[in-house]
């Protein structure tokens, strides 16, 4: 099967329009791909160094309010800590809106399911309340720029980002050796070494064992960060010698050009091309892809030195991206997205939902599908395989929502049956055009369609 562009709007963007046409070509999705980000400048997200407020003001507010206490000014600082910690929960469900409408209203879908995946393939969660409020900035400042740039850019970008660090537990591993741990009596930590190798780069299956793992964590030590000052490099942290990773020996001096000499050896290694080949096409195609798209992404990524755009493209073009039947399952994120596409609901509808709305109709729904906002249950992300998702619980609540979520958005419902041309293309399965014709009122109709089989995959 070659190109179909309804099916290029299901399976690698974020659904179909009533009011956008579908892309012309795999060169038309490419070029949008290489223009300018618009859906990020038409709803912005603050970047790690402007989100307010920062974790450096929580910080020192919470220290305000410790040294107050018993003091005249002690209400006064108790207000302002509780007024900034409301605050970051509503940034995160600002943020969470934002990134909703980029996917329902870009013209660029494929850039939104791109961030999408590289933000689940780096994977990170807040471990403290007071940076709840910082994934969605992390994946605007370490993901977005480098979707479509080099992977090395995107593995450094990442990997020494301070919310990595934190998740990982990196801020404190010392050398065995280091004189920080002489004086403190700590210790290293293997937690970012090992799901460097086994998640981010070579794989579960590549050829690495647990002397790599111990001799990168070694590597890494002295990677840290400062909750004012962002990722600093501390050389008394760092484990004294030169470190051996795949057969490649690194300088032995404390430095963080090691670290990053270290990060870019294995961005560019030929199982992390295989590895980040096979997760890509699982994503976007078939949980079993065709093995002869994987070696073309495989080898386009080692010739070219890990080229994202020419990756993507080269998935793009490959007839074993294109077969007719939809494997995938939308996760609740994309099914929320999409339907909210379909329907064409109005930015400001969704903007203009206060905290307590936004968590009723988005992220609390979210949840009950299975796919709470930035609450992965692990550093390996999201399931990716259709089944993981197709539960009675998830299905339940999808079709809870697509019931009544629409006649909230919406001051008029579509009709049902030119709804499901609108998100199914012209060919919609018999049994869904019946359902659609023979629905009750508009809003069973609707909700009929957005929880069918044709809908839910892509």
């Amino acid at each position: 099967m070659s190109f179909d562009p309804y099916l290029a709007e299901i399976r690698f963007g974020m659904g179909l329009s009533p009011v956008q046409l579908p892309v012309a070509s795999v060169e038309d999705m490419v070029e949008r791909l290489r223009g300018e980000d618009r859906a990020a400048l038409d709803f912005p997200i603050p970047g790690s160094g402007d989100v307010a407020p920062s974790y450096a003001d929580l910080i020192a507010l919470r220290h305000a309010e410790n040294d107050t206490r018993g003091t005249p000014g002690a209400a006064e600082a108790v207000a302002a800590y509780r007024e900034a910690r409301d605050e970051t929960q509503r940034a995160v469900g600002r943020m969470a809106q934002a990134s909703l409408l980029r996917a329902a209203q870009s013209e660029d879908a494929l850039r939104e399911r791109l961030v999408r995946f590289w933000a689940d393939h780096f994977t990170i969660r807040s471990r403290r309340s007071l940076t709840r409020h910082l994934v969605t900035p992390f994946v605007e400042t370490a993901i977005r720029p480098h979707v479509t740039g080099r992977f090395s850019d995107m593995l450094a970008a990442t990997i020494t980002h301070p919310m990595m660090l934190d998740y990982l537990d990196q801020r404190f591993s010392m050398g065995p050796e280091s004189p920080a741990a002489q004086r403190r009596d700590r210790g290293l930590n293997e937690n970012l070494a090992r799901e460097l190798l086994e998640l981010h780069t070579i794989g579960v299956d590549g050829p690495y064992d647990q002397v790599d793992v111990r001799e990168l964590s070694e590597l890494l030590t002295g990677l840290s960060f400062h909750p004012q000052r962002g990722m600093e490099y501390y050389p008394q942290y760092a484990e004294p010698g030169a470190e051996t990773v795949l057969g490649y020996t690194f300088s032995d001096e404390p430095r963080l050009d090691a670290v990053l000499e270290a990060l870019d050896y294995l961005a560019h290694h030929p199982s992390t091309g295989r590895h980040l080949a096979t997760k890509l096409a699982q994503h976007f195609v078939s949980d079993v892809p065709d093995s002869e798209l994987i070696d073309a992404m495989a080898q386009t990524f080692t010739a070219s030195g890990g080229d994202l755009l020419l990756v993507v493209e080269v998935m793009l073009k490959h007839p074993g991206a294109w077969g007719a039947e939809r494997r995938k399952v939308k996760p609740p994120f994309d099914f929320i997205a999409s339907a909210l596409r379909g329907l064409d609901v109005p930015a400001t509808r969704i903007l203009d939902l206060d905290l307590r709305n936004a968590r009723r109709y988005l992220s609390r729904p979210m949840a009950a599908m299975g796919q709470p906002w930035e609450e992965p249950p692990g550093p390996d992300g999201w399931p990716e395989t259709a089944a993981e998702w197709v539960t009675p619980q998830g299905m339940a609540a999808r079709f809870s929502w697509g019931l009544t979520v629409p006649q909230v958005a919406l001051d008029s419902l579509p009709d049902p049956r030119d709804f499901a041309q609108t998100v199914l293309g012209p060919d919609v399965p018999g049994d869904v055009a019946f359902a659609a014709a023979s629905a009750e009122d508009r809003a069973d109709g609707i909700g009929i369609i957005l929880a069918s089989p044709a809908f839910q995959r892509r």
